[in-house]
């Protein structure tokens, strides 16, 4: 009988190690996510605060551009980098309201500089962040 009581507290035992461990991994994953969710932000504050260091990157957001300089395909590569890292997250869990983060997308692609860019450097993409993109940009 006494044995019987040794086996049952190492099998408690173990199954107790086994739900500390599955909570300790929830919570580094959760803790990973919000990190990760800073790690985003602070990247998209660092870009677009490029727009009040050098002013001359507005031009990119004017629906009236007709051409660009390299500086300014340059910044709208940066904002594609950054939307494509975004696509990328969202893939692997990390949480977007889907409906802002397309319409943020058909913006920005709609304006004559962003749309430039975009036709020369999708190429060079993901293939379904190209198609989400394009998916954006027809409104679905």
């Amino acid at each position: 009988m006494t044995i019987h009581w040794v086996d049952l507290l190492q099998s408690f035992g173990i199954i107790g190690s086994f739900l500390f461990t599955a909570y300790t991994v929830r919570d580094d994953a959760r803790q990973r996510k919000i990190e990760n969710l800073f790690a985003l932000t602070t990247a998209h504050r660092d870009i677009w605060s490029k727009l009040y260091e050098y002013p001359h990157l507005a031009k990119v957001l004017d629906p009236e551009a007709i051409s660009s300089s390299a500086g300014e395909e340059l910044f709208v590569n940066f904002l594609i980098l950054q939307l494509a890292a975004a696509f990328r997250a969202r893939k692997l869990g990390m949480y977007f309201h889907e409906a802002g983060l397309r319409l943020d997308v058909r913006e920005l692609f709609s304006l004559p500089v962003p749309k430039a860019v975009w036709a020369k450097s999708k190429v060079y993409q993901d293939r379904d962040f190209v198609e989400f993109v394009e998916s954006c940009l027809k409104g679905q």
